[in-house]
């Protein structure tokens, strides 16, 4: 027999125990490089007889012959664990570091952080998204009152309310998805385990896009309220209609990108915010692209830059072409317009006019006018700035894809030469 039925043979890589009716068989994995402490592999054989100790015997050469070839996780540290060191070495732009540490402290690490990175399944995961699209807290389905505070409190006075169960949406379940994925992927290349259960676990389906553009009267009334509220803004709100450009995108432009004389804005960059500071960093597609201007537009950003420099003179400012094209909201000639203060401003102006909407809308306005104009899908996918020679451009507006094919058939058919009645031809 292998090893010795009490005690721990390290010298002999490993050992057989009895334990109640089976036998426990451990074989010596090394040393966690992390925690410092001894691992051992271990499989329970049932029974204790002789035929019991012949596959025991068995079993502790498959074990060893795993160690030989070094496919045994090298650690048992926890997914919280796991989860930090990723955080540190991952390169991931601050607002997407954001997003992630929100949904890693309110979701995953309440949910699997206790759990050994080696342990974790993918019936866990499968298990934690299906608890999510039941309910975003993950409660047991019974009634409970959500309390505003941790502290001794009125509850009538501090207005808590019963809870209500409300599914976490798909696109955040998929998020969560992405970042378990990213966690455990880092983890094989660590080789702290041997392959990642996100892997084979069934992620949620992605939803369907639903672009939902202003018609045209929405349109209308938007830009001439914008204007009416204020040249700058309405020039702001104009040219993302017109050129699709992200909020970030238009919040970083600069005079030195914009060439009014041949009428092209050159997009190399976004400005975000996080926590109250904001930084340029690249295009959500790492792209630089050249956005062609329309004569009004090159008309509206002319006045807009003879304004700009008018007030940098009456400010005793010197002016650069390196200033914003929509400099910031409180009067800061150096700083941007904040995406967030844009954002806002449009959704109020949009809800006195009792049209619902919200700026990211513009974009799939100008998408779907140049589409329903027959514009081909991949110039349309240039301006927007969409990656994949034109893929996610289709995915997003398919339905206006469609119809613009609907119409290139009638204009076909339109200048085909017409068919002779059934008759008419001459013998």
């Amino acid at each position: 027999m292998a090893g010795v039925e009490n005690g721990s043979d390290r010298r002999g890589r490993g050992n057989i125990r009895r334990r109640g009716g089976s036998l426990q068989v451990r074989v010596y994995s090394g040393v966690d490089p992390v925690t410092g402490k001894e691992i051992y592999l271990s499989e329970t054989v049932p029974g204790t007889d002789k035929a019991a100790y012949r596959r025991a015997d068995k079993v502790m050469t498959k074990l060893q012959s795993q160690v030989d070839k070094q496919r045994v996780p090298s650690t048992n540290v926890s997914f919280s664990y796991a989860i930090d060191e990723w955080l540190r070495s991952s390169d991931i732009e601050p607002t997407t570091r954001h997003a992630y540490v929100g949904y890693i402290e309110r979701t995953i690490r309440p949910a699997l952080g206790e759990m050994p990175v080696n342990k974790l399944s993918a019936r866990n995961l499968e298990t934690l998204y299906g608890e999510l699209r039941r309910c975003r807290r993950r409660c047991d389905g019974l009634p409970y009152i959500e309390h505003k505070s941790g502290d001794e409190h009125d509850c009538k006075k501090s207005k808590c309310k019963s809870h209500e169960c409300r599914p976490m949406a798909q696109a955040s379940v998929r998020q969560i998805h992405a970042i378990i994925s990213g966690v455990l992927n880092a983890a094989v290349r660590w080789e702290w385990i041997d392959s990642s259960p996100a892997k084979v676990a069934q992620r949620p389906r992605q939803p369907a896009p639903r672009p939902d553009p202003p018609s045209p009267d929405e349109a209308a009334k938007l830009v001439e309220k914008a204007f009416g509220l204020d040249e700058a803004w309405g020039t702001l709100v104009w040219l993302v209609m017109t050129t699709g450009m992200r909020r970030g995108e238009v919040c970083a432009l600069r005079w030195s990108r914009v060439d009014l004389d041949e009428g092209v804005v050159d997009v190399r960059s976004s400005y975000t915010t996080v926590r109250g500071i904001g930084k340029e960093k690249d295009t959500k597609t790492h792209q630089i692209r050249r956005i062609a201007l329309d004569t009004e537009t090159v008309v509206l950003l002319r006045e807009h830059k003879k304004r700009c420099q008018e007030l940098f003179e009456k400010l005793e400012a010197v002016w650069d072409e390196e200033s914003y094209v929509f400099t910031g909201a409180r009067g800061d000639l150096t700083e941007p317009y904040p995406p967030d203060a844009v954002s806002n401003r449009y959704k109020k102006m949009a809800t006195r006019l009792g049209i619902k909407t919200h700026l990211h809308a513009l974009r799939h306005y100008s998408a779907t006018e140049l589409l329903t104009a027959g514009v081909d899908l991949r110039t349309v996918a240039g301006r927007l700035g969409h990656g994949g020679g034109g893929a996610t451009t289709l995915r997003v507006y398919a339905a206006w894809v469609a119809a613009s094919d609907r119409k290139a058939a009638e204009i076909l058919g339109s200048r085909l030469p017409k068919r002779p009645p059934k008759g008419s031809v001459e013998e």
